[in-house]
């Protein structure tokens, strides 16, 4: 699936200039822009417009218990991490079921379920459901995000995993 977006992400990382505004006028607040993200970007429906949500580098703290790690992504990374996603889940969905924000920083807990597709883990596909839970805060910039801290259920995968392969 990565092959099949690359021209439009290419395309449009040279054309990344496009205000969030002028696409999305009504977005005023950064709560706001991070539901349109979810919406547009994190579902993996609009991959070409991640340059518009996220700058062009951007801290990714991924919060686990044994091995807290910072990454840095530009927006092209974060949407091959999308399409890999896809890959292994198929057209998942992902369900914003809270947000909130304070200053400059907007919190998001979801819940995503897809079909197990590909190889995940060292587990075979099975085309079977397996949802995750996460929760992340997100920095923002300008309306862009700059930063999120992410936590993931990673466990509670790896367990449906592990039953769906019986």
């Amino acid at each position: 699936m990565l092959d099949e977006n690359k021209e439009v992400l290419d395309y449009h990382l040279l054309n990344n200039n496009v205000p969030l505004s002028e696409l999305y006028p009504s977005l005023t607040d950064d709560e706001q822009v991070i539901e349109k993200f979810y919406e547009v970007v994190r579902s993996g429906t609009k991959l070409e417009q991640v340059g518009i949500f996220m700058a062009n580098e951007v801290k990714a703290n991924q919060m686990n218990s044994e091995n807290f790690v910072t990454i840095t992504r530009t927006p092209l990374e974060y949407a091959e991490h999308i399409n890999e996603m896809l890959e292994i889940w198929g057209d998942f969905k992902i369900e914003v079921q809270e947000i909130f924000s304070n200053e400059n920083k907007v919190y998001v807990r979801w819940k995503q379920s897809g079909k197990h597709r590909a190889e995940y883990d060292g587990y075979a596909p099975t085309n079977k459901e397996v949802i995750e839970v996460g929760s992340a805060v997100y920095r923002l910039e300008n309306k862009k995000i700059v930063e999120y801290w992410i936590q993931v259920d990673r466990l509670g995968i790896l367990e449906q995993l592990k039953i769906n392969q019986e």
